[in-house]
């Protein structure tokens, strides 16, 4: 029976059309963005993880970047240490020159006391941004150095080593010896906390790329079968237009019955 009121063919056409449309945009918009869940109601659950990852690696990010700095400031301490201590070496050799008889020992002085004001130099010139752990008025540093949503933060800290005052109190080859020792510490000290940053680092890097490639698992689009579904879509997109204007035409029929 045919109706001039009722074209179920129309109907179930324009339905399909529909469906094919909304999938065609779903598509889309995974291809535009290359993600398959980029808001809550395409997958509450995923979405929900994918965020919450999101910003834990933020928050690493902002970590990796306090141990960047840590390691600068470390870096300029450790440079300077190592340079005084060949200062320190030379200024225990003037001393050492200074027992034997016959030396021009105002000169061996002289030499000393510009030896001690170069380490003093470096001492107070190994400064980071306002950060200095060899100078008298410098302090400890803490570092940033790990986050996790459970605990919450966790920091790090690098000891100051006061060169300044170490060779104010210099006066002979023995207190120059301690001090020269007491500088081998720190700088053993400096570069075990160098490592230990460089190993968090990286740790953090490998950490932030293992959650960048989880949340990919549960978001990203597959964009090869995303290519294939758009074709497929576009094609189905086509004959569904054609089968509605099909189906629209049969009215057109019912006006022969009349002629």
């Amino acid at each position: 029976m045919s109706s001039l009121l009722t074209n179920a063919s129309a109907m179930t056409a324009l339905q399909t059309l529909s469906q094919t449309n909304k999938n065609l945009n779903t598509t889309q918009a995974r291809i535009a963005t290359g993600q398959r869940v980029s808001e809550a109601s395409h997958n509450a659950a995923y979405w929900s993880i994918s965020t919450g990852m999101n910003a834990q690696n933020k928050a690493l990010s902002a970590v990796q970047d306090s141990l960047g700095f840590g390691k600068a400031i470390l870096d300029t301490a450790y440079t300077g240490l190592n340079e005084a201590l060949v200062k320190a070496e030379d200024m225990i050799a003037k001393y050492v020159s200074l027992e034997q008889d016959g030396i021009d020992a105002a000169a061996v002085n002289a030499e000393i006391t510009q030896l001690k004001a170069q380490i003093t130099a470096i001492a107070t010139g190994a400064d980071f941004e306002g950060q200095n752990l060899l100078s008298t008025a410098g302090t400890a540093v803490d570092v940033v150095n790990g986050y996790n949503k459970t605990t919450g933060v966790s920091t790090m800290t690098i000891a100051k080593y006061d060169l300044e005052a170490a060779f104010a109190a210099v006066t002979d080859e023995v207190t120059a010896q301690a001090a020269f020792t007491a500088m081998k510490t720190a700088a053993a000290e400096f570069g075990a906390m160098k490592m230990r940053i460089e190993s968090q680092s990286s740790f953090i890097s490998q950490q932030t790329d293992a959650i960048d490639r989880g949340v990919g698992q549960l978001v990203d689009a597959d964009m090869e079968a995303e290519s294939a579904r758009l074709s497929a879509l576009q094609v189905q997109q086509q004959l569904g237009i054609q089968a509605l204007s099909i189906a629209n035409a049969n009215t057109q029929n019912i006006l022969s019955l009349f002629r």
